[in-house]
């Protein structure tokens, strides 16, 4: 099943429009690149893999132009990369796996060291997140720890 908190591809991009554009806008940068990538306009001397290539384009800006000139769809898609925005409020300096991090039996903690000599301190319930964010406790840093599912190495 596939994860729609997450975003696939940025449709605005494949398109070269940005959220703000209206629906005119959207279908002038459709048109031109539908141009531009249409199988049927190809130059008869392009490699197989440069076709290959312009198809995948091709097959992208129409689906770009289908989320993005419906309304619903759009407002969908706007939600999710709004959501995501919010989920990464802060930058992240590493991304670990818990098996990276020190486990003191003592405290009942995960520690990993930062770069500027302090701790990054995980609990033992905070692991239950399958992605948890940790600052440092001397510095501005963070990092993400991920929880790395049972099976899957």
């Amino acid at each position: 099943m596939a994860d729609y908190n997450a975003p696939q591809k940025d449709w605005y991009l494949i398109l070269g429009a940005c959220p703000t554009d209206d629906l005119q806008v959207l279908k002038q940068k459709y048109q031109k690149l539908v141009l531009m990538f249409h199988p049927d306009k190809q130059r008869p001397d392009v490699s197989e893999e440069e076709a290959e290539q312009h198809l995948q384009r091709f097959i992208d800006i129409d689906q770009a132009w289908k989320i993005l000139s419906n309304e619903e769809s759009r407002n969908e898609y706007n939600l999710q990369l709004r959501a995501c925005e919010l989920k990464q409020s802060w930058p992240v300096d590493a991304h670990i796996t818990l098996d990276d991090m020190n486990w003191d039996y003592e405290t009942e903690c995960y520690s990993y060291t930062c770069r500027c000599g302090g701790e990054f301190i995980l609990e033992k319930d905070e692991t239950q997140e399958v992605e948890t964010v940790v600052c440092c406790d001397s510095c501005s840093l963070s990092i993400e720890v991920k929880k790395v599912p049972i099976g899957s190495w």
